[in-house]
């Protein structure tokens, strides 16, 4: 028989995460911990990464549902449970620690030469909000690194020096040599976002996220179909949990691309259900992380190898945080690997 608790976890970043929602210092996360009563020393382990402001499912009464589905693990019919559908964060903690349990609690979800370390994952470099000088020395620590590629977070408040520090970058490095791509997180407005994609477009940006905030679906129609670069779809995904709702969007919205965060869009069954629709329309589309501890991350990873899409992915790499997992994740270059089978999931209890 099925058993599983769920373990709520602060999560402490090293240096304050600038977005254009204000700073981060802390995330808070839950991990689930499953096993069969007749073998209780192989663990499945998964992660309710909640994104407190961002996801679906942040609602007063997040524990108590997560509890409850942690309380009937072994009915058969846990993941097809049309509640679950509303809590996308719980579905990715669940199809996780499950797939892990499965394949023998050794933390492979989906096992591939990425797992095996003999394979990698070619990632975008995240240069977070700040001013000007911590933002152009995290570029130059990226570049420094062998990035080829860096996805700037911008905002309408300082969009004047942030497009300054573009300028520069692209001054030094043709776009042959560095790709660049801008999160705006829906910080422009419908009036100007299309003066701003015009200036945007001047740097040879490869895409923009979200350029309008999520919900404006006729004006983001009007954006996507005249703009000068093209755009990506992100937090217009998150909420999105009927698949005939999903499909009317991107039919409505026709984006160049769209964005697969799972701990957000329903775990690996709503990203599959994601790409299905957008492969219909020709719209293409990456996987990121959303901030996740590297339980999370590791899944996300696993899942995004076997995908083959050659475009730079938008992972972590789990060291932002000071208190996190230790895993065999690392980085080389701007590869992400999965290394040695160093994970320490024990300490988890005692960090609580």
């Amino acid at each position: 028989m099925l058993k599983a608790v769920y373990h709520k976890y602060l999560l402490n970043f090293k240096t304050p995460g600038g977005t254009s929602r204000g700073v981060m210092n802390t995330k808070k996360t839950y991990f689930v911990e499953v096993w069969d009563t007749e073998n209780p020393m192989v663990k499945g382990w998964g992660e309710a990464a909640l994104f407190e402001g961002l996801s679906c499912d942040d609602v007063p009464d997040y524990e108590q549902v997560l509890g409850a589905f942690c309380n009937k693990i072994s009915e058969p019919s846990t993941l097809s449970d049309p509640t679950l559908k509303n809590f996308p964060s719980i579905r990715f903690a669940l199809e996780t620690a499950l797939s892990d349990l499965n394949n023998g609690g050794k933390h492979i979800i989906y096992p591939s030469a990425f797992t095996q370390g003999t394979a990698g994952i070619k990632i975008n470099g995240l240069i977070w909000m700040g001013n000007t000088g911590k933002m152009m020395l995290q570029i130059e620590e990226k570049l420094k690194a062998g990035f080829e590629c860096l996805k700037l977070k911008i905002s309408e408040i300082n969009f004047s020096e942030e497009y300054k520090l573009i300028s520069l970058i692209r001054s030094t490095y043709a776009s042959q040599v560095l790709e660049i791509r801008v999160d705006a997180n829906g910080a422009f407005s419908a009036e100007n976002a299309m003066q701003r994609l015009e200036l945007l477009a001047k740097q040879d940006i490869h895409s923009i996220e979200q350029p309008i905030r999520q919900g404006q679906w006729l004006e983001m129609s009007d954006l996507c179909l005249n703009t000068p670069l093209p755009i990506a779809l992100d937090e217009e995904l998150i909420g999105l949990n009927d698949k005939n709702l999903r499909n009317e969007m991107l039919e409505i919205i026709r984006p160049q691309y769209i964005i697969l965060k799972p701990a957000l869009i329903g775990g690996f069954s709503g990203s599959e259900e994601w790409i299905e629709l957008a492969s219909h329309l020709d719209i293409g589309w990456w996987i990121t992380s959303a901030l996740e501890s590297n339980i999370g991350l590791n899944a996300i990873a696993q899942y995004t190898f076997t995908k083959n899409n050659p475009m730079p992915q938008g992972l972590g790499t789990g060291q932002v945080f000071t208190n996190n997992i230790p895993s065999p994740l690392a980085l080389n270059g701007q590869n992400l690997y999965y290394s040695t089978n160093n994970w320490e999931l024990d300490c988890i209890k005692g960090r609580l």
